[in-house]
């Protein structure tokens, strides 16, 4: 039997794929550095865009690379699925598709090897009838051998994750890989820390190259957001509860406060505001000690497992005193 899956034509192009945690790209000195080709996360779930989404699209379109655009699955059931592949595509029309358009299904709690299957179908197959663009699946090497149909690697391609291998492990499903991510920690010119790197056959281009027909649909909001306070010296919980319109309690609770009668200068707070307040909205949470992300979900009014998948956290159990994690607040 081979050992490694070998790609389907030639190497044709050397990419990254990129998220909000790469922060600002400098995506001239990314194409100067080789990298040809930007896989770009759009949006998780049914209601969430990647804050960096239309910047990162904006910086590679301008900088002549090849754009492609990744979703984040987290759907329990076919017909969620169907409601995220629909939530992807409103986020993409208008804009110009080059690379064919990824389904990221990664996490999957107790579902079963079919179940994952029928949503992975239902996703895929909406996503390219709505869209009119084709498909591929984003998975690790071990799994496309193991966990996916050979029905679906019938109709979708793939996109491999292996690192520290030269070629991905063979599997008897896929005749050989499209993509191929081999590191999710290197290092490319315009980018600030570690990013994710690949190669692509020319297989991963669209059959036509063209903007996703329509509109795209208006980001969702929840009609509120978070905002973050800087204490000043005389500040009260009260007075700052009246100043910008909510309880005294919802403080206490955003903010963990086991006194709420001492407040002290230069300490930061949680408000949440209507979505229309001209405050900027404030994201971010840098864990403490004794934090559990189920603990910080109660508090910020979300669920563990969003807060797992906008992470993309590899353990959800094991959080570090001063990791930053992103709540989704923000749409």
């Amino acid at each position: 039997m081979a050992k490694y899956l070998e790609p389907l034509g030639g190497v044709a192009y050397e990419g990254v794929d990129v998220s909000v945690f790469q922060g600002i790209i400098d995506f001239a000195r990314v194409r100067a550095a080789g990298k040809s080709a930007a896989y770009i996360r759009a949006s998780l779930g049914e209601d969430y865009v990647d804050p960096r989404f239309e910047q990162n699209y904006a910086g590679a379109r301008e900088n002549g690379m090849l754009v492609g655009f990744y979703h984040y699955v987290t759907a329990r059931s076919a017909e969620g699925a169907v409601r995220e592949a629909r939530f992807f595509v409103g986020q993409l029309r208008g804009k110009q598709v080059d690379l064919r358009l990824a389904m990221d299904f990664e996490q999957f709690g107790s579902l079963s090897s079919a179940q994952i299957n029928a949503i992975a179908r239902a996703f895929l197959d909406t996503l390219t009838t709505e869209s009119g663009k084709q498909a591929i699946i984003y998975t690790g090497a071990s799994r496309a051998r193991t966990l996916w149909s050979a029905e679906l690697a019938a109709d979708y391609p793939l996109w491999a994750a292996e690192y520290g291998a030269a070629l991905p492990e063979f599997n008897d499903k896929w005749r050989g890989w499209t993509g191929f991510q081999y590191s999710d920690r290197g290092r490319v010119d315009g980018i600030q820390g570690d990013v994710d790197l690949d190669r692509f056959t020319r297989g991963i281009l669209q059959a036509e190259p063209s903007p996703v027909p329509g509109t795209p649909d208006p980001k969702p909001s929840s009609g509120s957001k978070l905002i973050c306070i800087t204490v000043r010296r005389g500040d009260t919980l009260s007075a700052l509860a009246r100043k910008y319109g909510v309880t005294v309690q919802s403080l206490v609770q955003l903010n963990d406060l086991a006194d709420p009668d001492r407040i002290r200068a230069g300490q930061m707070l949680y408000a949440r505001v209507p979505s229309d307040h001209d405050g900027d909205c404030c994201d971010t949470y840098d864990v403490r000690r004794g934090d559990t992300l189920s603990g910080i979900a109660r508090r910020f009014g979300t669920t563990a497992d969003r807060l797992a998948a906008i992470n993309r956290l590899p353990d959800p159990d094991r959080l570090q005193p001063g990791q930053t994690l992103l709540l989704g607040q923000c749409g």
